[in-house]
């Protein structure tokens, strides 16, 4: 039987979803705790890696199992034998056809700056403090040429292993509130860093030192070394991951950050 599960996790203390011999690994807990539930080793699949620092309030993974349980004894089940910073938050059994990666048809993420001159201890680790005065205008303005299907060559990592940068960008958006400026990317698959990468190329265009048109010349070109600054990862969320309605995966709305 094949179980799928919505996890939340903070990911400061993490070196990233994907497990890793000497290092602490979401992967490694959810797996752990899920084989103690289940009885048996359990080995997952997640909708999309992230990297360390990186946060999720959505994250979506499946695993087969022979046990029986109940929805409710994976979700309490899992998270008695999980960290705090990790913790389920739906459980439901899918079809064996199911992957939480390739079944996924939209993945939403969430970028949080922090624009004012003095840091805040309570989002340590939780936004991107940035001291200089940002132009939201402008990176709105920027925005729009990452809609629609492009290269997104220039928005990758070096070490990305992705075969194509082809993605298709369907949400691209700016929220500006007090001293917090976030940014909403929806798109039906990410490269390595690329939210980060975008984050930091606005961000070079909110300071005036890049015009708006800046993100059409980078897609034009496709050379990663023109774009810049990588964003840090603690101002990084995967929000959402979207599936065929026939699955039955909840919408997580992702309002609580």
């Amino acid at each position: 039987m094949r179980q799928a599960l919505i996890i939340e996790y903070d990911g400061s203390a993490f070196s990233g979803w994907q497990r890793q011999p000497d290092a602490r690994s979401v992967q490694s807990c959810v797996e752990s705790a899920l084989s103690k539930v289940a009885d048996h080793e359990v080995q997952t699949i997640c909708a999309g890696r992230t990297d360390a620092g990186v946060h999720a309030l959505g994250q979506v993974i499946h695993f087969d199992t022979d046990a029986t349980r109940s929805a409710r004894s994976w979700c309490l089940g899992a998270n008695t034998h999980l960290p705090s910073d990790v913790s389920v938050v739906w459980a439901g059994a899918v079809a064996d056809d199911f992957s939480a990666r390739y079944s996924a048809v939209e993945r939403s993420y969430r970028y949080r700056i922090l624009n004012c001159s003095n840091r805040a201890a309570l989002q340590h680790r939780r936004a991107w403090f940035f001291p200089e005065k940002l132009d939201v205008e402008r990176m709105r303005l920027a925005t729009r040429a990452l809609l629609g299907k492009h290269d997104f060559s220039a928005f990758r990592a070096a070490n990305c292993q992705a075969r194509t940068a082809v993605r298709e960008v369907s949400r691209a958006e700016l929220d500006a509130c007090g001293d917090e400026i976030v940014l909403h990317v929806s798109a039906n698959a990410f490269l390595m860093n690329m939210v980060r990468i975008i984050t930091g190329v606005l961000v070079t265009i909110g300071t005036g030192e890049q015009a708006p048109q800046w993100v059409e010349e980078l897609i034009s070109h496709g050379d990663r070394t023109r774009s810049g600054l990588t964003a840090p990862p603690e101002g990084l969320y995967l929000v959402q991951v979207r599936y065929p309605a026939q699955h039955a995966i909840p919408m997580r709305s992702g309002t609580c950050i």
